[in-house]
């Protein structure tokens, strides 16, 4: 069973949030609003925040940006993972992913599933690593991105987090470029 482990020391990591929107502008930003007041709560520090549109070139070369970044540790999207013409924040995570966290998104259905019923299926949510950050696009609502950080990625960031968390391999995550 998943708990936390007392007897380790909180490690805060640095997390970028990416809203993407052709109509949001910061001061109408709930769901990146939400997971920044998430973040701080959680005792992580926010590296980064922006707002881009739903462009695919753009998107991949922000997360671009940030996986360069070495204070940069883990970015978090939101908007941009339905179904429509427009939906393409996706396609431009796998565009930069070297792997993807396949059961990122099998999870986060199963927890959409308890809230929204079988509305579930048209979200996209995905996850992937990239030059040693994690990279998680989620969809655009206040109420998704509170269900993916509440009942994943709080739990996955935390160190403490047993039987085992995405913080203790981060540091391994680009080990194949140090290879002797």
């Amino acid at each position: 069973m998943s708990r936390i482990d007392e007897s380790k020391d909180f490690i805060a990591i640095n997390i970028a949030v990416l809203t993407v929107s052709d109509t949001r502008g910061l001061s109408e930003d709930r769901s990146g609003d939400v997971l920044v007041g998430r973040i701080a709560d959680a005792g992580h520090v926010l590296a980064d925040r922006a707002i881009l549109p739903d462009e695919r070139g753009a998107i991949a070369d922000k997360l671009r940006q940030w996986i360069a970044d070495p204070g940069v540790d883990v970015i978090i999207s939101t908007g941009g993972t339905g179904l429509t013409g427009r939906d393409v924040t996706v396609e431009a995570h796998r565009d930069v992913y070297e792997k993807e966290i396949d059961a990122f998104g099998t999870v986060f259905t199963m927890v959409s599933m308890q809230k929204i019923g079988t509305s579930a299926v048209q979200s996209r949510a995905t996850a992937g690593v990239a030059g040693g950050s994690y990279l998680f696009a989620l969809p655009g609502s206040p109420g998704a991105c509170k269900d993916a950080w509440d009942e994943i990625l709080s739990k996955q960031l935390d160190y403490r987090h047993r039987p085992c968390n995405f913080v203790e391999i981060l540091p391994r995550l680009d080990e194949h470029k140090r290879r002797k």
